[in-house]
């Protein structure tokens, strides 16, 4: 598959601009695992890269003018090329493909690293709106290919904050990290948010992953603002509170991300969530819940299974029975951590507002085809699910019963590396 990409991008360059690309790069889109809707807070991430890919081709120019085309556009017969100037560097406006490429190229200037001008093509197979991080896959690879071309010898992790500076700072959009650490990184990994970035490589390798694309747009811009508004308003009106602890008050803060998280515990907190109107409190709420769970699943993965007391007491009594079930299962470790993408899910449906009916149609035809977990990935109110099988067979089916009752397409996907040089095939 990616011999036939790679082919089909460099005959699109070179009838584009009359030479061969000097080289291809690429990265894998991801799956937003665990701890979804954490990042802008500060709280770590677990991302899995996958082998649906952004691929740029690139060359460079003897003057100081851009040129990119998106060959997924041109085949949607839109408006695919943009042209601009690197001391004229401005975004267009509107929802502009070449707006997350301009904002990259001003974020590289803007931290002095040294460009020219290019000749770029992409295309990608992360589908947009997806939920599986297209943004983030399209201009990482697009860095990627920069910093090789122009020997800038940027790290990886300075991609990725590159990347999430073009998109947060420049473009204005209310994201984390985790799609372009997910992407630069690939693999299993734990994304630390808050300085230094710290990346853990995780061991886990167990499962087949699905993913469901429910065909339904959203949009990260629309959604990430309203939830960080209902908690900013929470923790106004928690903050107050005259009776509040002042070890409490420590804790927290005005803004989204300025709450110690990690160290809050729901025991704690509750008495005084509670008076809260109903979106701020189930906002917090969801918050703590989901990191709890989120270190639950860490534990479990690098192969400790805790005591089903202590697994109850952190998802909740609720999902005693599906613990238990868990646990006899033949591999308790991956049907453990099923449990959890299916915890999760209920938070981001229950406490965070994030799914819709069709979506939830979806959902239950994959847990009936035998998934061990569903879950959202990405921002929600659309994009995709991420199912968690044991083996291929079980995928098939959960992919075939998806589509048959919604999903508009879906993949069964393998767990690929981070950013990479590609061969050029020539």
């Amino acid at each position: 598959m990616a011999s036939t990409i790679i082919n089909d991008l460099t005959k699109e360059f070179k009838e584009a601009y009359g030479q061969n690309p000097r080289l291809i790069v690429s990265s894998p889109g991801r799956l937003d695992f665990l701890n979804t809707h954490q990042d802008y807070k500060g709280l770590p991430v677990v991302s899995i890269g996958v082998n649906l890919r952004s691929y740029t081709a690139t060359a460079e120019r003897d003057d100081d003018y851009c040129y990119v085309l998106s060959v997924n556009l041109k085949r949607e017969r839109v408006e695919y090329k943009d042209v601009f100037k690197l001391t004229e560097l401005e975004l267009r406006s509107g929802k502009w493909f070449g707006n997350y490429l301009r904002a990259a190229t001003k974020s590289l200037i803007e931290q002095g690293y040294k460009v020219k001008g290019f000749n770029v093509a992409i295309l990608s197979e992360v589908p947009i709106g997806g939920g599986l991080g297209s943004s983030a896959a399209f201009t990482v690879s697009f860095l990627g290919a920069l910093n090789e071309i122009f020997s800038l010898n940027l790290s990886r992790k300075e991609i990725a904050e590159v990347a999430y500076h073009a998109e947060h700072d420049i473009m204005g959009v209310p994201c984390g990290r985790l799609d372009q650490y997910g992407s630069v990184f690939g693999g299993v990994i734990k994304i630390e948010t808050r300085p230094p970035y710290n990346i853990e490589e995780l061991p886990f390798k167990q499962g087949v992953f699905i993913v469901l694309d429910s065909g339904i747009k959203h949009s990260t811009a629309e959604i990430h603002p309203k939830r960080q508004a209902d908690i900013n308003y929470g923790l106004e009106l928690l903050l107050e509170m005259p009776d509040l602890p002042a070890s409490l008050k420590k804790k927290l803060g005005r803004k989204y991300y300025e709450p110690k998280w990690e160290e809050l515990s729901e025991e704690q907190i509750l008495p005084y969530i509670e008076r809260l109107p109903e979106k701020p409190r189930n906002r917090i709420l969801f918050t703590i819940r989901e990191h709890k769970s989120t270190e639950l699943a860490l534990e479990i993965m690098k192969g400790k299974i805790p005591s089903i007391e202590t697994i109850v007491r952190i998802l909740g009594e609720e999902w005693r029975e599906n613990i238990e079930k868990s646990l006899r299962h033949h591999n308790p470790l991956l049907a453990l951590i099923g449990t959890i993408m299916n915890q999760q899910h209920a938070l981001l449906r229950d406490l965070y507002d994030l799914s819709l009916p069709e979506l939830e149609k979806i959902r239950d035809s994959a847990l009936e085809a035998g998934a061990l977990g569903v879950k959202i990935s990405g921002a929600g109110l659309g994009g995709s699910l991420i199912a968690l099988a044991e083996n291929v067979d079980v995928a098939k089916r959960v992919l075939e019963k998806g589509i048959n009752t919604g999903a508009k397409r879906g993949w069964i996907v393998s767990i690929d590396v981070g950013l990479k040089r590609e061969l050029l095939q020539l």
